[in-house]
């Protein structure tokens, strides 16, 4: 117990402090790990265990890269992500081989390993840079993305590479060589014909608990299963995500399990600080600098050169290199699969563990403080906003009942692209039959609405049946993502008043404008003519609007409203009475 308090004490002081800096929570984590670990403080006796079971969070992050590579997605950027991912990553990996197996004569399969290892750089550091830069919606952005995705997906080959390369154990069975592809075969027909069927049940039946559940239940099971056919858990877990991509469940799967992967994958980069061996540094200083200075820059140098040939000016191909010249997260575990299956050392582990880890740490401060030299150059240059994916959402409906779906179907037609959320399962699979995509995810949940991609659109739609959580989902968009138009849907009055006192931008009640439709129609029946029920109808709806409008003001005072619904419908009747009166006259 004395272990988690010293975990969860090390990520609360160290992260904040280091995101204030401007230095990314990763860097905040390895820095908690070296302090509470052996080389400081010695709080934590044996890192390795620690390390070990903090692998659930590379295991959890590859599922959710998984379920983000959607093939529509992969398609429209494929051209950029074979090109300049490929090439980053292939050319770095080359040059890094070369040099460690030709120049400092190492054993071939421990070279590649390493270089494949360097070549990969950290996707979450360099998103969290892109980010705070502003460039992840342009074109600089785009490229940058196109790097990261193709080695998120080169990722599981590299583990199955190190794996392919490792000495054969004394205890593998040669008999068994048809597990692979069963446990492959088995997984993807569970992920594609079994999985759906599933989670429609339990969202049916079971509560939001279960999903969560059942959400961990498929990463892990995936993992488990690889690892019993020999394979990379990391591999099964990325399969069973890439299968649920176009699930309509993807964003609550998504959302249940990232709660954990954020806690396990902070505590595998804890461990990782733990590891880190600066008595290394100590006793071969140049070594390890030059060695850290020289990946930066060669990852740096590559990346520019790819950019500069599509016709990148050098100061934004610079700033882009520099953003992802570091080591990767995911070269940490490699360097921890190459250990466990003896094709490296842990002198050699350690060394590449500390390389990385000081990348990592020089990244931040290099981009900041080269930032005075780019900035204006790079403001002049022209940036097309473009999206990432084509068909990125503009707008989120929450809620696809009768509602949603007029408004989904109006902004369809205007090729908007929407993505919309549900709970009802059933209602789902119904839509879904006509066309509509829409994906399963309880709106109220805050990480639900995260992975919706609800900090990318601009307008949401709030039209779901609850009326108390459609007030307290307007409020948490209010406060935590100000910029969004919101437009929410009310059942009555009292809806509209408090959805308005919530902070919705406009509020559509559902009832009113087809009441004010039959009003006309009746006034009509009634001997007026077209123009005048029109106009009369036209009047009651701009006075009830200005009514609401005062009695919104006033929402706290229930005495000041009813007053003013007492005076309006006076003012309303002395109003039409004076256009009766004037109809006569004329």
């Amino acid at each position: 117990m004395e272990s988690v308090v010293y975990f969860l004490l090390a990520a609360a002081l160290a992260v904040p402090l280091f995101k204030k800096l401007g230095l990314g929570a990763i860097l905040g984590y390895l820095a908690a790990g070296v302090v509470i670990g052996p080389q400081v403080l010695g709080l934590i006796d044996d890192p390795e265990k620690v390390l070990h079971f903090s692998e659930i969070g590379v295991i959890l992050l590859l599922f959710v890269i998984g379920l983000e590579l959607e093939p529509a997605k992969l398609w429209a950027m494929r051209a950029q992500v074979l090109l300049l991912g490929s090439g980053q990553l292939f050319i770095t990996a080359g040059v890094i081989y070369g040099v460690l197996a030709f120049m400092f004569e190492m054993n071939s399969n421990a070279a590649l390993v390493i270089a494949l290892a360097l070549g990969l750089s950290s996707t979450a550091f360099a998103i969290q840079l892109m980010a705070d830069k502003g460039i992840l919606g342009n074109e600089d952005g785009r490229r940058g993305f196109s790097i990261l995705l193709f080695q998120d997906l080169a990722v599981v080959p590299i583990l199955f590479v190190v794996q392919a390369l490792a000495p054969i154990e004394p205890d593998t069975d040669p008999g068994q060589w048809w597990l692979a592809p069963a446990a492959i075969f088995g997984l993807i027909v569970f992920a594609r014909y079994l999985i759906n069927p599933a989670l429609h049940f339990l969202s049916r039946h079971g509560g939001r608990e279960i999903m969560t559940v059942v959400a961990l239940l498929i990463v892990l099971g995936a993992a488990v299963i690889m690892e019993h056919a020999n394979l990379s858990m990391g591999l099964g877990a990325f399969m069973a995500g890439m299968m649920l991509a176009n699930s309509s469940f993807r964003h609550q799967l998504e959302a249940d399990v990232e709660p954990f992967k954020g806690l396990s994958l902070g505590l595998f980069f804890i461990s990782i600080g733990m590891t880190l061996n600066f008595a290394l540094l100590v006793e071969s200083p140049l070594t390890v600098m030059f060695g850290t200075l020289g990946l930066m820059f060669l990852k740096a140098a590559v990346i520019i050169g790819l950019i500069m040939v599509g016709g990148v000016p050098f100061p934004r191909g610079l700033m882009l290199g520099l953003m992802l010249c570091q080591g990767g997260e995911f070269g940490f575990v490699i360097m921890a699969q190459a250990m466990d299956l003896r094709l490296l050392g842990e002198g050699t582990a350690g060394m590449v563990n500390l390389m990385i880890g000081i990348s990592m740490a020089l990244t931040a401060p290099a981009v900041l403080w080269f930032d005075k030299f780019t900035d204006k150059q790079i403001a002049k240059a022209p940036q097309h906003q473009e999206k990432f994916d084509s068909q990125e959402s503009e707008a989120l409906i929450l809620g696809f009942g009768r509602f949603g779906q007029v408004t989904g179907r109006i902004l369809a037609a205007n090729q908007i692209h929407f993505t919309a959320l549900d709970k009802n399962a059933d209602h789902i699979e119904f839509v879904k039959k006509f066309g509509n995509k829409v994906h399963y995810g309880d709106a109220s949940r805050a990480e639900v609405l995260e992975a919706a991609g609800i900090s990318k659109v601009r307008t949401v739609i709030v039209a779901i049946d609850d009326p108390k959580m459609s007030q307290s989902i307007v409020e948490f968009i209010v406060h935590h993502y100000p910029k969004i138009t919101i437009i929410a849907r009310a059942h009555n009055r009292n809806d509209y008043l408090a959805l308005k006192a919530a902070g919705a931008h406009s509020v559509v009640r559902e009832l009113f404008a087809g009441a004010l439709e039959a009003a006309t129609e009746a006034l009509h029946a009634l001997g007026y003519s077209d123009g005048q029920a029109m106009q009369k109808a036209e009047t009651f709806k701009q006075h009830d609007e200005n009514l609401l409008n005062k009695q919104a003001k006033v929402m706290g005072d229930s005495e000041k409203v009813i007053e003013i619904g007492r005076q309006g419908r006076e003012e309303l009747e002395a109003i039409f009475q004076q256009d009766q009166y004037a109809a006569k006259r004329s």
